[in-house]
């Protein structure tokens, strides 16, 4: 996922690396040392605010990476989440959910529609995960659709 990071410098610049570090540990509330509450978007930004000291943007990244609010609500944990972790710039937040929909759990490249299916083939339909993706699909899909017309754009740009 870092890779598909990487490739995105070019729209987001400066800002790059505060993405590449997302990517990285947009994953760490998985850890079992770091599960509190079990919904690891939140966990995984509370470690990286309360013991790393991470820069606040970079937990906004991790807490509400690929459209997490859905999943917080169906775990009844949307008052913390956005309690504790204001939204990011819409723009970051698009280009994380772009890498991590578009990368498979072996690190390979997939298509948005495949991730998703990848998704729910791995959980089954009534899994709570499963019914979230579901939820966040349209705000996943948009996400991936606006990083995708960046890049074209920048192409367009460099080749004129």
């Amino acid at each position: 996922m870092a890779a598909r990071a990487m490739s995105l410098t070019s729209i987001l610049g400066n800002e790059a690396d505060t993405l590449i570090a997302a990517a990285y540990l947009h994953d760490i509330g998985y850890a079992p040392d770091l599960t509190d509450t079990g919904f690891h978007p939140l966990d995984g930004a509370r470690y990286l605010r309360d013991v790393v000291k991470a820069d606040d943007t970079l937990c906004r990244l991790v807490a509400h990476h690929s459209c997490a609010v859905n999943e917080a609500l169906n775990r009844n944990l949307f008052d913390a989440l956005t309690s504790e972790f204001d939204e990011e710039r819409p723009e970051l937040v698009e280009a994380l959910t772009y890498c991590d929909m578009s990368t498979g759990p072996d690190g390979t490249h997939l298509d948005v529609t495949e991730r998703l299916a990848e998704i729910h083939s791995r959980y089954g339909p009534e899994h709570l995960v499963s019914r979230s993706i579901t939820a966040s699909t349209p705000c996943i899909l948009a996400a991936v659709k606006a990083v995708e017309a960046a890049l074209s754009d920048v192409r367009q740009a460099s080749s004129g």
